[in-house]
Order: C-alpha cells, then sequence, then structure tokens
C-alpha cells in the first residue's frame, strides 16, 4: 500500500499522476454503454471481490439514484436505468459459494436474470478473479456486452472482455480509488443525459 511509503502529499500527487493516465475513451465508452442500455431498458449487471466489490455496489447505488433528479422522484413516467450489483445478495452468494464453490457466486445470478443485450461491468484490480472471468466467458456466450475495470497488467479480464477501463497502476488501493474516480465522472455524464435539466 502506498499509503505506508508515502507521505498525504506525495501520496495524492501519485494519484493525480495516475489519473491522468486513464484513457478518457475508455471512460467515456463506459458511460456510452450504459447510457445504451437506458435507451433499450436493459439491464446492467456489476461484480467484484473486495475493494472491488464494494466499488460494484457504491456505483450500483449511484447509477439508481444518481441519474435521477428529485423533480423526477414521483413521475412514474420517468424511465429509470435498470442496474443491479451481484455483490449483494449476501444469502444467494454464500449458499451458492458454499453448496457451489464460490467461483458460480456471479454466473449463476447472471443465469437468474440477464438477457442477451444486458451489459456486464465486471471489476477486479488483478484481471484474475475466477468468479469474475467465469461470469465474463458466460456473459460473452449469450450475446451480453462486457467491459472490464482492471489495474496493473490487466490480466485475464482484460483480454476476455470485449470492452475495458484499465487502470495501469501497481497498488491495489490506487487502483480502486482510480476506478472509483471514473465511476463518479460516467454517473455525473449519465445524468446530463437521462435527466438533463
Amino acid at each position: 500500500m502506498l499509503g505506508e511509503k508515502l507521505d498525504v502529499v506525495p501520496f495524492l500527487q501519485r494519484f493525480s499522476d495516475e489519473a491522468v493516465r486513464l484513457d478518457p475513451g475508455e471512460i467515456r465508452g463506459l458511460a456510452d454503454a450504459i447510457f445504451n442500455c437506458y435507451q433499450n431498458q436493459q439491464i446492467v449487471f456489476l461484480c467484484g471481490n473486495g475493494g472491488s466489490g464494494s466499488n460494484a455496489s457504491h456505483f450500483c447505488e449511484d447509477l439508481a439514484k444518481g441519474t435521477i433528479r428529485r423533480k423526477d422522484l414521483d413521475n412514474d413516467a420517468k424511465r429509470r436505468l435498470k442496474v443491479v450489483s451481484l455483490t449483494d445478495n449476501t444469502p444467494y452468494i454464500l449458499a451458492l459459494g458454499n453448496d457451489e464453490g464460490f467461483e458460480r457466486v456471479f454466473v449463476e445470478q447472471l443465469k437468474n436474470l440477464a438477457s442477451p443485450g444486458d451489459l456486464l461491468v465486471a471489476i477486479s484490480g488483478s484481471g484474475n478473479s475466477p468468479n469474475v472471468l467465469r461470469a465474463v466467458e458466460w456473459a460473452n456466450a449469450r450475446g451480453m456486452t462486457t467491459i472490464s475495470c482492471t489495474g496493473f497488467d490487466g490480466g485475464k479480464l482484460r483480454k476476455l472482455a470485449q470492452r475495458s477501463l484499465h487502470c495501469p497502476s501497481d497498488d491495489m488501493g490506487m487502483v480502486e480509488s482510480l476506478h472509483l474516480a471514473a465511476f463518479h465522472w460516467v454517473v455525473g455524464n449519465l445524468l446530463s443525459r437521462i435527466s438533463p435539466e
């Protein structure tokens, strides 16, 4: 962890340096893919483990709530973004992990809920999480769009997913922070498109 070696100001400077290395086209591409789901009334699924799982939950909440303006909350005619975090159904995850193996905790949920044309945003700092890879393999084979959010060298996931948002950092905490910063931009961009002033 960089905080172990760097004081606050150098740490924040490192974050800034890493942030400007991100590919703006990849971040815009993520926003565009989610907006495409909104336009076509498809579902956006998110998954990840640990800090990436927390980012999946956070991004899901922001996409669901942060793309609708307060004035539209009681407007039932206002279409909403359909978004599901596969990290959040704890009893089902525990049952699957215990009975069938942890590598199945995301793919089995997709089998229950997903359809061709839906989007899977797969978040893994290492890019090598077996349960994330299995979900992406299944989604690719069934007509879903897949986007990986990775760090380090991207691992297997960056090659497996159809598109990527890659953070070329070698520190997991930095990767997770960069992902979240990119996700916050995506939410603001989508708000301007889904619920313009």
